[in-house]
């Protein structure tokens, strides 16, 4: 297995397929579930920014979208079991990728939200576009550049903004340039690794006039993918000066929930 700095095992060939049968037979084994712990939590913050802004219909980034699993669950109502049962499973193994977008793009979807992915991935944000998981995508890396004009302009309408377990790989700079290009500052919700800290976001939010609260519990991201990852990822919690013990020392990844609002 190979490991990166914070002691992850890499999962990078699982987000770069042309569909994502080898991301879910992956995660699968991993019990891979922070998406449906985050949905009703979305769900709450979206009815939320509803009522206050009367917006009937919010534009969503989910940033870190690679296949567009957050909108598969909040847009068609699936759950994880639902997905893991339609791309890791030896029976669609062999079909078509046609085939699996016709079968995604037949199920039925609510149309009360506009969704956006934002993802360095370009074969994980097609495939989210074709099956209609997402309305639309920005394929860059905002950690290294201000986004295009053409990039800008997708990005600008955006109310909400999401994420389960990018953030520490993506960090304050691609934030504070979401920030800029939107016309408005959008309502935040993202689901952080306990191995991250999240204070030079939330630094970076309160320069731009936000508040950020950290919602109570923490919220399993998935289970180790061995011994030695459980061991790296340990000393990165102890460097961090996170206590591992109720948590992490139990074998699974945690993350924890930030909220952030425009005062």
């Amino acid at each position: 297995m190979h490991f990166d700095a914070t002691g992850k095992v890499s999962l990078d060939h699982i987000y770069t397929q042309p569909d994502p049968r080898a991301y879910f037979s992956t995660l699968r084994r991993l019990e891979y579930g922070i998406p449906e712990l985050a949905k009703p939590h979305f769900t709450a913050l979206l009815e939320e920014y509803r009522s206050v802004t009367g917006t009937a219909r919010p534009q969503v980034l989910d940033i870190g979208s690679s296949y567009g699993i957050n909108g598969a669950l909040l847009r068609c109502g699936l759950s994880m079991a639902d997905l893991y049962e339609r791309y890791g499973t030896e029976s669609v193994q062999f079909d078509a990728r046609d085939d699996l977008i016709a079968r995604d793009r037949s199920l039925p979807r609510s149309d009360s939200l506009r969704l956006v992915g934002l993802d360095v991935s370009e074969p994980a944000l097609d495939y989210a576009r074709e099956s209609g998981f997402l309305d639309d995508a920005v394929c860059a890396d905002l950690e290294r550049g201000d986004p295009t004009e053409a990039q800008a302009a997708l990005l600008e309408p955006t109310d909400v903004v999401i994420s389960t377990g990018c953030l520490g790989y993506v960090g304050a700079p691609t934030i504070e340039r979401v920030v800029t290009a939107c016309d408005r500052p959008p309502w935040m919700a993202h689901f952080v690794l306990r191995m991250f800290p999240f204070e030079p976001i939330a630094e970076v939010l309160a320069k731009l006039g936000y508040e950020t609260e950290q919602k109570e519990g923490v919220f399993r991201q998935r289970r180790f993918a061995s011994a030695d990852e459980q061991s790296q990822v340990l000393d990165t919690l102890a460097s961090a000066g996170v206590d591992p013990s109720e948590h992490e020392t139990d074998g699974w990844f945690y993350a924890q929930l930030f909220i952030s609002k425009p005062r």
